[in-house]
């Protein structure tokens, strides 16, 4: 099963993207034998001022047809990391060939696409910036594939 971040915002060379770009790395090399990946990330335009409809509109263009739509949102549903590993596993061996994380700008996700959500993931009651919310569900999509794995890297 593919894995998409469909952000929006554009990251730049920075501390954050070294780490998502390692801990994308790390996924799709550990994610392979598990039938997880590889990893894709499309950023779309920042649309400060035509607001989060128009981000949603170029967001839904980023999602593959067909594919499991999870949004990061604070009104999502607190997951466990084994959980959360558990969802991907169900999500991919119920055949689903792609599964698409949404992560919003500095206003969210427009309601209406978050109502087209199959799940909603929450980080904590804490609003987090969404570069930082990149790099926590990039960490997260690996620590997923290393317990499926059953790798020492998550410790309970």
């Amino acid at each position: 099963m593919k894995v998409h971040f469909c952000v929006v915002g554009r990251l730049r060379a920075s501390p954050e993207k070294q780490l998502i770009d390692d801990y994308i790395e790390r996924f799709d090399r550990t994610g392979r034998a598990l039938g997880l990946g590889p990893c894709r990330i499309t950023e779309v335009e920042d649309k400060k001022n035509a607001g989060m409809a128009a981000e949603a509109e170029l967001l839904r263009k980023a999602i593959p047809k067909g594919a499991v739509i999870c949004t990061l949102d604070e009104r999502g549903k607190l997951l466990s990391s084994p959980d959360f590993s558990k969802r991907l596993a169900d999500w991919r061996d119920t055949g689903r060939q792609d599964v698409a994380f949404v992560i919003g700008g500095a206003d969210g996700i427009d309601p209406s696409l978050r109502a087209e959500a199959d799940f909603s993931i929450s980080l904590g009651k804490m609003v987090w910036p969404h570069m930082l919310v990149r790099v926590l569900l990039a960490e997260q999509i690996y620590r997923a594939a290393t317990i499926l794995a059953g790798s020492p890297y998550h410790r309970v």
